[in-house]
């Protein structure tokens, strides 16, 4: 749960700063809708959400207090998404090969035909 969380806080800082800098720019149209963050782990999205860190360590109780303070302000949302939608997993987790091409049929890549295009020069 923990480096759950602590990646939720890094997208939390990561869209903050792009929140930011979209409401710095006088063209854009305000409000400036809050970053949605999709989460495939449900306790630390109820951890996020809640009101109350109860646990022991400092540097997780600080970025609980960054998570919460960034949702009450609107800054962002966090959001469910099962595994098997994560199109981000082929990034971060060893996966079947099946996943591995699903996935990156949804990212938009297409797979490698061949390595060489027959030519010997």
């Amino acid at each position: 749960m923990k480096s759950e969380f602590i990646a939720l806080d890094k997208d939390g800082e990561e869209a903050e700063w792009h929140w930011n800098f979209l409401e710095d720019i006088s063209y854009w149209s305000k409000p400036v809708a809050p970053v949605c963050i999709h989460c495939d782990f449900q306790v630390a999205i109820g951890r996020a959400v809640s009101m109350m860190y109860n646990g022991k360590s400092h540097h997780i109780r600080r970025r609980h207090n960054i998570v919460r303070e960034l949702l009450n302000s609107g800054i962002i949302t966090v959001d469910y998404i099962k595994s098997k939608d994560n199109v981000s997993d082929p990034l971060t987790k060893v996966l079947s090969r099946e996943r591995v091409e699903r996935t990156s049929k949804v990212m938009g890549l297409h797979p490698r035909t061949s390595q060489h295009d027959g030519n010997s020069t």
